[in-house]
């Protein structure tokens, strides 16, 4: 298989997290309009009608083993499906610049799951940064003015902002699932191609959101969307399930999965971006305080880790 360049995959999981960060602050008025699961069905829809051709087996791909398929079939449920439910449901409940914030935590949450199911050693540096991913997020919700900055979206006012609690819950899980998304990811590189794997777990993707997504497409008034709603569904849809996946799977397959972690900090930026420049929301003092708390978090799981006087003279 074709192996990008170093410098190629770095700009490819740059341009994979950006992407994400955008479309999870953007996903914030399509929520308030369109219902969660009528939402991420469309989604899959719409990027499997754009990647049909990226599901014709390669010829010279290998047979799938059982293992290969088991392994798409959670990429797609915890990677696509879950996070999906996750991420929606809370930046609904919280705002953009929240979750961009949450989201923050990936690293660590990599960082965790390499040592809990794959056994590895995991340096005293990393658990600082998991401890500092926590500090950032906790900082976020209790802030006060959380509490208040979704309220252009609330749709049950006094409701929706007595469930910010829930929103930061989905948040996190929507970072585990993103882990384990990045570890399996990495895993499934080494059989199939990026083009392959953006395809089929899209395709899981779409089988698992049907059920509901039909059902709350026949109670839905699909007449009250907006034009300028519908062209931001399909840029949420092809970011989402085409350009973001392909992206990340190219980069991983020259760059290890530890080493591409440090680019997730594309996402909490971006992400804060959009919030306060296309939405209108306002970092406050505390959010840029968290932001920065878990920005740091990212930088002090992902550093190389510094080479000591007897390893570089035994280099020489």
């Amino acid at each position: 298989m074709h192996h990008p360049s170093r410098p190629l995959a770095y700009v490819c999981l740059a341009l994979s997290m950006a992407l994400v960060g955008s479309y999870v602050a953007l996903s914030k008025p399509l929520a308030g309009v369109i219902p969660v699961f009528l939402l991420a069905w469309l989604r899959f829809g719409i990027g499997g009608v754009a990647m049909l051709g990226w599901l014709r087996k390669p010829a010279d791909e290998p047979p799938m083993s059982a293992q290969t398929k088991r392994l798409l079939f959670l990429e797609s449920f915890l990677g696509n499906f879950l996070f999906t439910m996750c991420m929606l449901y809370g930046v609904s409940l919280t705002s953009a610049v929240s979750a961009g914030v949450t989201m923050a935590a990936i690293p660590a949450a990599v960082a965790v799951m390499s040592w809990a199911f794959l056994r590895e050693r995991v340096p005293p540096r990393t658990w600082a940064a998991v401890a500092l991913a926590v500090l950032g997020i906790a900082l976020l919700s209790l802030s006060k003015s959380e509490h208040s900055a979704h309220g252009g979206f609330a749709q049950a006012g006094d409701n929706t902002a007595n469930l910010t609690w829930l929103g930061q819950l989905l948040l996190i899980g929507a970072v585990l699932c993103e882990a384990a998304y990045s570890v399996i990811g990495k895993k499934l590189t080494g059989s199939l191609g990026p083009k392959r794997i953006t395809s089929l777990i899209n395709v899981w993707g779409f089988v698992l959101a049907t059920p509901l997504g039909l059902y709350t497409a026949y109670r839905f008034d699909f007449a009250a969307v907006s034009t300028g709603m519908w062209l931001l569904l399909v840029f949420y849809a092809l970011a989402a399930s085409v350009w973001t996946v392909w992206l990340w799977m190219t980069g991983l397959k020259s760059i290890p999965a530890a080493q591409g972690g440090v680019f997730t900090v594309m996402l909490p930026v971006s992400a804060a971006l959009v919030g306060v420049c296309v939405l209108g929301e306002t970092l406050t003092g505390i959010q840029t305080l968290a932001l920065g708390i878990a920005l740091a978090s990212v930088l002090l799981a992902t550093l190389p880790p510094r080479k000591t006087a007897s390893s570089a003279s035994a280099q020489q």
